[in-house]
C-alpha cells in the first residue's frame, strides 16, 4: 500500500499552548490539502520542555488534544500521530502520543517509557509502562518518543509484536544531531520497518533542537529529509509492501536465536 506521510517540523512556543495549536492546525489543514494520508507532529508540541509549569499548562487526561485531534481526522479524512502532549493524570503527568485514524477514532496511546535525565524530564513527568502498537489503515505500527530510540530492545519488541511503520515525534537536541540520524537509521536497517521521525527546530531556554525530521525505508535509506533551520511540511510517499519484501530477502527474524540472548 502506498501512502503520504507529513511530517509538521515546526517551532514550538515555551509554554504556549493556545499559539502552538493554532499553527498546527493550519499545518494539519495544509497537508490535508495536499493529499497526505498520515501526518505526524513532534514530541511536546503543545508545551515545549516547559518542565515546571506542566502542572498549569498540560492537558487533563489528553482530553482536550483528543477532541481537537479526532476532529480534525474526522473532518479532512486523514490520519493524525498527534506527537506527544503533557497529559495530566491522578497518577502524574505522563509524555503521551496519541494516534487517529480518518473516522477519527483513536486507534493508539503510547506514554514515554525511557525519560532523560539530562533533560530532568523523570523528576516532573512519570514513566509510561505499554508498548505503544497498534494499526494504522491495517497496517501494523508503533509509535514511541525520543530517548526511547536510544533503547533497541524496546524498538525491537514493538516489532516483534508486528510493527511495519515506527513513528517517532521527538525534540532532539542540535548537539546530538549525528546520534539522531544514525540511532533511526539503525533502528529502520536492524528492524527492516519504515522510520518516520517528527523533531522540533528552535530553542527554549536551555537546547538547541536539530530539525531533520526524516523518513527512512526499510533498507535504512533516507527518502525525505528536513533542514535543521525551517520550518515546513516534510512530504515523502512510502510502501508498504517493501516491508514484506525486504524482511522475505534477509529474513532476520527467522534467523534469531532468542534461546541464546
Amino acid at each position: 500500500m502506498k501512502l503520504n506521510v507529513a511530517l509538521i517540523q515546526m517551532d514550538i512556543q515555551l509554554g504556549l499552548p493556545e499559539e502552538n495549536i493554532k499553527k498546527a492546525v493550519q499545518r494539519i489543514e495544509e497537508a490535508a490539502k495536499l493529499n497526505a494520508d498520515i501526518v505526524v507532529l513532534p514530541e511536546l508540541w503543545t508545551t515545549g520542555y516547559d518542565l515546571e509549569r506542566l502542572i498549569e499548562i498540560g492537558d487533563a487526561n489528553g482530553d482536550s488534544l483528543k477532541k481537537l485531534m479526532s476532529g480534525l481526522a474526522r473532518q479532512h479524512r486523514i490520519n493524525i500521530i498527534a506527537g506527544s502532549v503533557a497529559n495530566k493524570t491522578d497518577k502524574g503527568i505522563f509524555n503521551t502520543l496519541y494516534a487517529f485514524n480518518r473516522r477519527g477514532e483513536q486507534i493508539g496511546e503510547y506514554s514515554k517509557l525511557h525519560l532523560i535525565r539530562l533533560m530532568q524530564e523523570e523528576k516532573f513527568i512519570a514513566p509510561g509502562s505499554k508498548k505503544g502498537n497498534f494499526m494504522l489503515e491495517n497496517i501494523p505500527a508503533a509509535g514511541v518518543i525520543c530517548y526511547d530510540i536510544r533503547f533497541p530492545e524496546w524498538i525491537r519488541a514493538h516489532v516483534l509484536n508486528g510493527a511495519a511503520l515506527l513513528f517517532v515525534p521527538a525534540e532532539w537536541p542540535a548537539q546530538r544531531l549525528s546520534h539522531w540520524r544514525n540511532l533511526l537509521m539503525t533502528r529502520a536497517i536492524e528492524n527492516q520497518c519504515y522510520v518516520i521521525a517528527c523533531n522540533r527546530i528552535g530553542r527554549d531556554n536551555n537546547n538547541a533542537f536539530a530539525g531533520h525530521s526524516i523518513i527512512i525505508d526499510p533498507w535504512g535509506d533516507v527518502i525525505a529529509e528536513a533542514d535543521g533551520e525551517n520550518e515546513t511540511l516534510l512530504f515523502a510517499e512510502i510502501d508498504t509492501d517493501l516491508v514484506d519484501e525486504v524482511r522475505s530477502r534477509i529474513p532476520i527474524f527467522e534467523d534469531r536465536r532468542p534461546e541464546h540472548y
